[in-house]
């Protein structure tokens, strides 16, 4: 019989342990993952499904408390989650009758997911609706919370055919950028983390797009990264850190999360040299997967995004699509709120 609850940090390990071995492992529902989230605000609420004392489900629900005068009310957000059978409705049911639970004691308006789960598959979204879920139209671009498009590459080849299914610039760049001698090397404490954010802000700067405090990259070094889940990687080049990014690892699994580059020496081709490198990290650490994370789902030529698309399509990865945001609602007027009336005031307020 399936049972469900939110568990404590003495159970971290063992959590912990079902999220890795899982074959839907994601770092985004790691425990630690929450700690980060919390930093920022949210309030993490690790759920599992049990089984005779054996978990068989878990569901990382991030609490995000509203500000609305005279209501104690809440969103509820579970990143890549659930972490279950995808092919079980029962467990599944049993699961978000959990979160049900929980949310009636928290106030939630709704529960949200967008599971890492290919868009050719067509039962577990049956299973979302069985469970009362609604799925939560996004656009093609970066609308959602998480990338709905990624490219993703197998890296199970040698280092010798990947580099060679690579476009023939890329395997270029990447072979210039050695030539020229710019070296990559792995972030030995905070001192290279502040490098880091320093070049993210620069590229911030440069791109126009807005970043998180440093604060929050700290929260990230403190728990991913000495937690062993994380590595941030720094390019070289005449004794300068002129690129760097930031790479997440699960067993199995490798994600690009972030990367920066300086307006300088970019000619010398860091960006493509530091993937390679992470690509080369992943493989040796056993990841049989690279995620290059988020692209533009609009694929015309003319879309700014573009050229993202055209940079991590040059490594050879799969354009793949998930089956987006699905949300659970608990409270059908508040929902309304949520996503009418709520966005029109934050846009009046900010003008």
């Amino acid at each position: 019989m399936f049972t469900t609850r939110i568990i404590n940090q003495d159970e971290k390990d063992r959590y912990n342990q079902f999220i890795t071995n899982h074959p839907q492992e994601h770092f985004l529902q790691l425990w630690e993952w929450g700690q980060v989230k919390k930093g920022t605000g949210w309030e993490p609420l690790p759920m599992v499904l049990e089984e005779d004392g054996a978990i068989r489900g878990a569901l990382l629900i991030l609490k995000r408390t509203l500000p609305i005068p005279g209501f104690k009310k809440c969103i509820f957000y579970s990143p890549r989650g659930p972490v279950v059978d995808i092919d079980s409705l029962e467990a599944s049911q049993v699961l978000f009758q959990g979160a049900v639970r929980v949310a009636k004691d928290h106030g939630a308006i709704f529960l949200k997911i967008d599971p890492d789960i290919k868009v050719d598959n067509y039962h577990f979204p049956e299973i979302l609706k069985k469970c009362g879920f609604r799925q939560n139209k996004t656009g093609l671009d970066f609308e959602g919370v998480q990338p709905r498009f990624v490219f993703r590459l197998d890296i199970t080849p040698s280092e010798k055919d990947l580099l060679a299914a690579m476009h023939s610039k890329w395997r270029y760049n990447i072979r210039l950028a050695k030539r020229k001698g710019v070296t990559i090397r792995q972030a030995e404490g905070k001192q290279d983390l502040r490098i880091f954010y320093d070049i993210l802000q620069e590229t911030a700067e440069r791109d126009q797009f807005l970043v998180r405090s440093y604060e929050y990259f700290e929260w990230i070094w403190d728990y991913m990264v000495n937690g062993g889940y994380a590595q941030v990687f720094l390019a070289e080049y005449e004794g300068q850190v002129i690129a760097s990014t930031l790479a997440l690892i699960l067993k199995d699994k490798a994600w690009y999360l972030y990367g920066a580059s300086s307006n300088e020496y970019r000619n010398v081709m860091p960006n493509y040299l530091l993937q390679w490198e992470m690509i080369c990290w992943a493989r040796n650490h056993g990841a049989t997967m690279y995620d290059f994370r988020g692209v533009s789902g609009d694929l015309d030529e003319n879309n700014p995004l573009y050229g993202l698309y055209r940079f991590k399509k040059g490594f050879n990865g799969e354009f793949t699509e998930f089956i987006g945001e699905w949300d659970l609602v608990y409270s059908p007027f508040f929902y309304w709120l949520w996503n009418r009336v709520i966005p029109l005031y934050m846009k009046i307020t900010r003008g």
